[in-house]
């Protein structure tokens, strides 16, 4: 008896070993894989507290005819909801003294105000019309916001090859109704989590616009921000390039910077 008990029990072991090995690891829906990869590039980019920078707006029509406009930018982090910005035109004389003020926001519509100073006055960005060019740029009032968690949901589609090496492919569907887009397509590299391409297609879910990002450098031994951007409009021909330079962080940027006053005081 004690000789067939003595096997009994590595029997058992073995088949408690097999059952293990053998339970599935429940896989993540490309849902929870597109959330996921998302959350971790937004907790990468959290910390940098404030920034300004100085940005060249180049606009290019569809023969390649160019203008170009000298914005500065400064942007101020919120720990509980999106990021407030505020981007102010130097050159040329029409739009010098031209000033946009965002706050973004991680649930409900964005708050955004345009100052022109021809007229005097500051006009509110409807959200009916978030979706409408900003200064006559391929860019959309949507566009200049901070990327928030909750403005979206997500699938992951596929990894790729792309300009920084190896990209997850995760798909975006924005949640506000007021959207110019039915989704955005967007490339981030697997090692930084940077952003190298996105595609935006529009209401009738046809590629409206593509942006891609070049030239990163890193601040703060932590935070990574393209040289440039650039935007082009495959229905009408149309692209516009955002050259920055001169980024600063951390310079004591508080909320008295960012307020519908500022706007007009912006010089």
């Amino acid at each position: 008896m004690s000789n067939i008990m003595g096997f009994v029990k590595p029997i058992n072991l073995l088949l408690a070993a097999a059952l293990v090995v053998s339970t599935p690891v429940l896989a993540q829906t490309p849902e929870e894989q597109g959330l996921e990869i998302s959350q971790t590039a937004k907790q990468r980019d959290l910390g940098w507290a404030d920034m300004q920078a100085d940005m060249l707006m180049v606009l290019r029509n569809k023969q390649g005819q160019e203008s170009t406009r000298e914005i500065r930018l400064k942007s101020l982090e919120q720990e509980t909801d999106g990021d407030k910005s505020l981007t102010v035109f130097d050159k040329p004389r029409d739009v010098k003294g031209t000033a946009f003020l965002s706050f973004s926001h991680a649930v409900g519509a964005d708050d955004q105000w345009l100052y022109l100073p021809a007229l005097k006055r500051v006009k509110r960005i409807a959200s009916r019309n978030k979706s409408g060019p900003f200064m006559g740029s391929e860019f959309a009032y949507e566009d200049l916001s901070s990327f928030e968690i909750e403005k979206y949901t997500y699938r992951y589609l596929k990894d790729e090859a792309c300009e920084g090496g190896d990209c997850f492919v995760v798909e975006q569907f924005p949640v506000d109704k007021n959207s110019g887009y039915t989704r955005r397509i967007v490339w981030l590299d697997k090692a930084e989590y940077r952003i190298y391409k996105v595609e935006f297609y529009d209401r009738k879910n046809s590629l409206l616009k593509t942006l891609t990002f070049s030239g990163y450098q890193q601040y703060l031994d932590r935070y990574w921000r393209a040289d440039l951007q650039q935007m082009q409009n495959h229905q009408n021909g149309k692209s516009t390039d955002l050259q920055w330079s001169g980024y600063q962080f951390q310079v004591g940027l508080t909320d008295s910077d960012f307020n519908k006053n500022s706007l007009k005081r912006a010089r």
